[in-house]
């Protein structure tokens, strides 16, 4: 249920049966010296299929690039969006999303800085469009558990051992294990937020050392099953009644 492979009169029918679009969004961002470019996005997408293949809700396009700002140029790979872009973008999607009939929109997430554009496109459509359903879920935080399978080895992790894992299981193309480096999470106890190159040497904040395809297979089955019992109560969910 991929929407770039139906067809106008498949997309219509889908619509009709009152079936949930999830948007999967990434980033195009360094990911240190042993991951590719497009992970985020690469989990997000994979994440959405396999959780539609189960549901028969319909995944967009990936929004590929994201909010990375706080990469910086200090390394090279990384393309971003500013905020305000991304909104505009998300926006704009959702607005066709309910244009081509749909009423309940998915946003799965994969990149941590995401989250403030995203939610202010949300804000913006809710306000614009009634009763058009949205939520915004993070691949990372869906559920405490998985949260907490995320940050066991940096609160404010990137690149890190369950990416690792992930990738490990996922597409093992994408990883380049002998380049794999530590760094540990100097932003813990800080008042202020910090880009990625004043709190990392290499663009890593945890230990990726410890990643194995076991716990990364793991760690998407539960992703996969948090994220299909998210959309099979949505699709059932009704409005509030007073």
């Amino acid at each position: 249920m991929r929407w770039d492979q139906l067809t106008l009169e498949e997309i219509g029918a889908a619509a009709k049966d009152g079936v949930i679009v999830v948007l999967p969004v990434g980033a195009t961002e360094q990911h240190g010296p042993h991951l590719a470019t497009g992970t985020d996005s690469f989990f997000a997408e994979t994440l959405a299929a396999a959780a539609a293949a189960e549901t028969g809700d319909l995944v967009l396009p990936t929004l590929a690039y994201g909010c990375s700002l706080g990469h910086t140029d200090h390394w090279p790979g990384t393309v971003s969006l500013d905020p305000e872009t991304m909104a505009r973008v998300v926006c704009e999607i959702g607005r066709w999303v309910y244009l081509s009939g749909f009423r309940k929109l998915v946003i799965l997430n994969g990149h941590a800085t995401n989250g403030p554009p995203c939610q202010s496109a949300i804000l913006k459509l809710r306000c614009e469009l009634p009763d058009f359903r949205l939520r915004f879920v993070s691949m990372f935080d869906i559920t405490s558990e998985i949260d907490s399978k995320y940050t066991k080895d940096a609160p404010d992790w990137h690149a890190n051992e369950a990416e690792a894992s992930l990738m490990l299981h996922l597409d093992q193309s994408r990883i380049r294990p002998d380049l794999i480096v530590d760094e540990e999470d100097r932003t813990i106890g800080r008042v202020f937020q910090y880009s990625v190159p004043l709190a990392s040497r290499s663009g890593v904040v945890g230990a990726p050392s410890g990643g194995t395809a076991a716990s990364g297979e793991r760690l998407f089955e539960s992703q996969k099953l948090a994220l299909v019992d998210l959309l099979e109560r949505g699709r059932v969910e009704q409005d509030p009644s007073f």
